[in-house]
């Protein structure tokens, strides 16, 4: 199927979304917790609020799963699934990590992506069977073959008190066998960042749809291996993804088996 015209909407929304975001940058006057650990600010809100208007406008009947609102159930075929602001924690820090990210499903299945980084104007883009790109230029992961010569990227999730032994072995083993291990704060950008062969290769767990769906597909559409950290291919509904650039993916399943 074309999906052009719901590309130009989702390039469209996300870039008022990312206005929005960065007109609050460094000038929140609002931040609550939505859980023990993780919070929401007006710029989440608001951002949304203009990403799901501008989707309303054009596709009134499609379904809807975002962040902050939830499921808006439809009878259609395709939903959309937003995070208005993948890296809130370093947005309320003034940190400038984090990313805009908008995705389709159609029948269950991602079919675009599009992630876009306010501060340096990046904007990921993939839709499926077309490859990805970056600023429009087409994108490749990177050719490194061994774990020894890569740089690494992950995550820890909010309830990291409940998988802390776990989670910890699992950096460990990969901070001993890599070049260096980061850790952003935005998965939307670390798959990004997979998929234009910044990092070499991307784990986490316990994320949810909104994290993941558009950042996956683009590194896919790029090249990159997409798995469970048992080797089961990815989908959004799954608690762990490893993404990697194909050539060390068996090592990272083995560095992740514990």
């Amino acid at each position: 199927m074309d999906f052009e015209r719901h590309m130009q909407l989702a390039v469209t929304a996300a870039q008022k979304g990312a206005r929005t975001v960065r007109s609050h940058f460094g000038n929140i006057s609002q931040i609550r917790k939505k859980a023990a650990e993780e919070i929401v600010t007006e710029a989440d809100t608001a951002a949304e609020e203009q990403i799901i208007n501008a989707i309303r406008s054009d596709f009134p009947e499609h379904g809807i799963l975002s962040e902050e609102r939830g499921l808006s159930k439809s009878g259609s075929e395709y939903r959309w699934i937003i995070d208005p602001l993948d890296g809130t924690v370093n947005f309320a820090h003034q940190v400038p990590i984090f990313s805009v990210s908008i995705a389709l499903s159609y029948r269950d299945c991602v079919v675009l992506g599009v992630v876009l980084d306010p501060i340096n104007d990046e904007i990921f883009s993939a839709a499926n069977g077309q490859g990805a790109r970056l600023n429009g230029r087409p994108i490749r992961v990177s050719t490194v073959t061994n774990v020894r010569e890569s740089l690494l990227v992950s995550g820890f999730p909010y309830n990291v008190n409940e998988v802390f032994e776990p989670l910890i072995t699992r950096w460990g083993n990969c901070l001993r066998a890599a070049q260096a291990v980061r850790r952003l704060g935005s998965a939307a950008l670390d798959l990004c960042y997979v998929a234009c062969g910044r990092f070499e290769g991307y784990w986490e767990q316990n994320l949810k749809p909104w994290d993941t769906a558009a950042g996956a597909l683009i590194a896919a559409e790029a090249g990159a291996r997409v798995t469970t950290f048992s080797d089961q291919p990815y989908t959004i509904d799954r608690d762990e993804i490893l993404a990697t650039n194909g050539g060390i993916h068996a090592q990272m399943l083995g560095l992740l088996q514990i």
